[in-house]
């Protein structure tokens, strides 16, 4: 269960951060609403999954997966440009879970 949390706790903040750039600076209505919605939801939602998950673990999967998705659906989606530091930039956040994650499973 606490990985359900977690995992929805990142698809919230994904969602609140891609409507973040269609608020317009919070002057469009529905986007506005969605970026609360999903900043809190996703909040609160990562506060259950650190019930059973270690803060650095936890954290850094969110923060570290909500990163490279907003960057694969700028890059995908929003014609935002992509460059070879770019990419590596994300493959080093991925690493950086990665390695947070073997590290935790060696002391759980």
């Amino acid at each position: 269960m606490p990985a359900l949390f977690l995992a929805l706790a990142i698809s919230s903040e994904i969602c609140a951060t891609i409507s973040l750039k269609y608020s317009h600076g919070f002057t469009r209505l529905l986007p506005s609403v969605i970026v609360v919605i999903g900043y809190v939801a996703s909040f609160a939602l990562l506060s259950q999954a650190l019930k059973h998950i270690p803060v650095s673990t936890a954290y850094a999967i969110w923060s570290g997966a909500g990163t490279a998705v907003v960057a694969a659906i700028g890059f995908a989606f929003l014609g935002e440009g992509v460059n070879v530091w770019k990419a590596f930039g994300i493959a080093l956040i991925i690493a950086g879970v990665v390695a947070l994650n073997l590290g935790g499973a060696a002391h759980s």
